[in-house]
């Protein structure tokens, strides 16, 4: 996978790369770390997360960093390029806390690698940073506006932070940086987390086996991508001499359709502001942590055209959708997660610690 990437175009450097991770111990970070242990380019990786972990990979070394309020000079001293990860979506019902750490932790680290002299910067956006796809659905490039969808804490944060890096740029012209627009983005072993961030400890994975229909409505389709092929788009993008945004997802789009196939289910047309209402009283009542802002996000969301990718990094999705679709759902049955302290597997304890702590009410 990531060795392909300094076998099929020109690399920055042909070794002794020392990449900083934030962030390495989630979804995304998790991918990003094993593929930068399989590049021929990396010498060395550090993890940086908010717990401390366990978890070997090869070429790497973890430290337990906030990097909203720890002095992050020493880490990046000496560092060719930093993957920016590090993100909260959690808690919904405080968003303050999440642009603490989202909007404010990611001006600090990037400035803090600019001040350490890091040369390539490679960070995380999102199809969330897009303005409303056109009416006809046609894929939008990279230079569809990112004004977000006003209504989310989501898209908001990584909107603000789209024209924050427009300046930055600007200011530091020998810094190569790097915005990566992904869709979503699963993995069996980020079943459980994912499942704690956005539905919460009232929805068993073990009942999706007898899910009967799944709704469908207008807007109700998304690209998604496995977290190993996103990994890679950011390992080629550290080790390729590339710079600006990057869409990054795989065809086709995923519906509801797609949903009932994988679930076995029926669909069944229904008017979005009903489930709406059934998901803003969830959210309201503190029985779900996905707010209704992040349901009107999605609708909204625009389909990609990932030619960029696939042109200057020589980049193209290993797993097909449904393929992702089904191994995350299988990973939802069964309780998947990974040795890393926000990936782990579901247990008795720790939905009753998500109970007493507040749903939607902490990191």
């Amino acid at each position: 996978m990531a060795d392909q990437s300094t076998q099929t175009g020109e690399s920055t450097q042909t070794s002794g790369l020392h990449v900083v991770v934030t962030g390495a111990t989630g979804n995304v970070g998790t991918g990003v770390v094993r593929a930068l242990g399989k590049e021929p380019a990396v010498t060395s990786v550090l993890g940086l997360a908010r717990r401390d972990t366990d978890w070997s990979v090869p070429k790497t070394r973890f430290a337990a960093v906030n990097v909203a309020t720890d002095d992050l000079d020493a880490d990046l001293r000496g560092a060719d390029a930093l993957v920016h990860l590090a993100w909260l979506f959690q808690p919904t019902h405080k968003p303050e806390v999440t642009w603490h750490n989202n909007v404010l932790g990611t001006i600090r680290t990037l400035t803090a690698a600019a001040e350490a002299g890091v040369r390539t910067i490679v960070t995380a956006s999102s199809v969330g940073a897009y303005s409303p796809g056109p009416p006809d659905e046609h894929p939008v490039d990279e230079t569809w506006p990112t004004h977000g969808w006003p209504g989310a804490a989501y898209p908001r944060e990584k909107s603000y932070l789209e024209r924050w890096l427009d300046t930055f740029e600007l200011e530091h012209p020998e810094i190569r940086v790097v915005r990566m627009r992904p869709g979503f983005i699963f993995q069996r072993g980020s079943a459980s987390a994912q499942r704690r961030i956005f539905a919460g400890p009232f929805v068993p994975g073990s009942l999706l086996p007898v899910v009967p229909v799944v709704p469908d409505m207008p807007g109700l389709r998304m690209q998604i991508l496995h977290t190993d092929d996103v990994a890679d788009a950011y390992v080629r993008a550290v080790v390729r001499p590339v710079r600006g945004a990057f869409n990054v997802a795989a065809d086709p789009p995923v519906d509801a359709r797609t949903f009932a196939e994988v679930l076995g289910a029926r669909v069944v047309p229904v008017k979005s502001g009903i489930v709406r209402t059934a998901v803003a009283a969830a959210w309201h009542a503190h029985l779900a942590p996905a707010d209704p802002a992040l349901f009107d996000t999605v609708l909204r969301l625009p389909l990609m055209d990932c030619t960029r990718a696939r042109t200057e990094l020589g980049w193209s999705p290993v797993h097909a959708p449904i393929a992702v679709l089904e191994e995350f759902v299988a990973g939802l049955r069964e309780g998947a997660g990974l040795p890393t302290p926000p990936l782990t597997r579901d247990s008795v304890r720790g939905r009753v610690g998500e109970l007493t702590t507040g749903v939607g009410q902490r990191p």
